[in-house]
């Protein structure tokens, strides 16, 4: 394992991942320091932290997928991997098969089918790609061996460790994505463990065989982080590109810092029966294309879908797709 880490350790510098030899120096000081707060905050068995550490290995592919996100792809790249044929055409699919228990998710939080819908088709291909990697590997490889988001990996593996011992999973064998998401709405262990629900009433919140905990869970995630019922996502708008007061309003941020008024005072126009109330909190988002942007105004809802995936360029994604799916389904209740 030594070997491995230290011919890892030149391979890395190599993609040009910063600092990285500062954590390949002392992994084991941050290692030591894990298993201790295990110990002593979670009341585990010290030798049985230890023991399953020992079985994960440091993954030099998912050092490399976190390293290109999709999410950094620009816009006309990004939603043609999303809104395809094939896609659309498994999502009518999906929801006939589980029409029922989405109708139940929908009616208890007020997330609609589209959106469930979307997220699984999104995420996971409908259950069909979940992730090829260990989850044990990616957290503990990204936990400490990816320094930019060290910290935030190494709370998830704290979190997969609870997670396991309380839904009784085996460590070492699930599988899910590079950064350690499972199941067929791809949730992280801090999400399974805060947002999963048991939807079938079976006692068993299982998120990575059971579509139906995860309709049930993806739309208790949503209502959890403040899906507001009955409203709208986001809308096309058009702006003046020439006019200095865009660029203010187009921030990087993703915290909604101007009303609708704010958009409506640099001219941002929506068409004509479409109505927002002045006092809105709202978002100027850009999606860039080969030879020009598209502008659109982001509402509440939209905020929350970034929840999921903290990108606006994922939650329009899902938005548009959720749109392509609802005006299926009603084409199919037509026929």
């Amino acid at each position: 394992m030594r070997a491995l880490k230290y011919a890892l350790r030149a391979t890395l510098i190599c993609f040009g991942l910063t600092q990285v030899h500062t954590v390949y120096a002392q992994p084991q000081q941050k290692i030591d320091a894990f298993v201790d707060k295990m110990v002593s905050q979670h009341q585990f068995d010290a030798e049985f932290v230890r023991q399953t550490l020992a079985k994960a290995n440091i993954n030099q592919a998912i050092l490399e997928a976190i390293a290109r996100p999709w999410e950094a792809k620009p816009w006309y790249q990004y939603y043609p991997i999303f809104l395809t044929e094939k896609r659309l055409a498994k999502g009518v699919e999906f929801w006939r098969k589980h029409a029922e228990t989405l109708k139940k998710a929908q009616q208890e939080t007020g997330v609609p089918a589209q959106i469930i819908t979307a997220i699984i088709g999104v995420e996971t291909f409908y259950g069909t790609y979940k992730g090829k990697y260990s989850v044990l590997d990616a957290l503990y490889t990204l936990g400490f061996y990816y320094p930019p988001r060290a910290t935030f990996f190494a709370s998830e593996l704290e979190q997969y460790f609870l997670l396991t011992r309380e839904e009784g999973f085996a460590m070492d064998e699930v599988q899910g994505s590079y950064a350690g998401a499972m199941g067929w709405g791809q949730f992280i262990s801090s999400s399974y463990r805060h947002y999963a629900i048991d939807f079938d009433g079976d006692g068993v919140r299982d998120l990575l065989n059971n579509p139906t905990d995860a309709i049930g869970s993806v739309a208790n995630y949503f209502k959890k982080h403040g899906w507001k019922n009955n409203q709208a996502v986001a809308y096309p708008v058009s702006v003046d590109k020439n006019n200095a007061a865009i660029t203010p309003l187009i921030r990087r941020d993703l915290k909604y810092m101007d009303t609708w008024q704010d958009l409506l005072d640099a001219d941002v126009a929506l068409a004509a029966d479409i109505t927002i109330d002045p006092k809105q909190s709202v978002k100027l988002l850009e999606f860039e294309l080969q030879e020009d942007a598209e502008y659109w105004v982001g509402l509440p809802n939209f905020y929350v879908i970034t929840r999921y995936n903290h990108s606006p360029l994922y939650a329009m994604a899902v938005f548009q797709f959720s749109e392509q799916l609802k005006q299926a389904m009603e084409q199919v209740e037509e026929q």
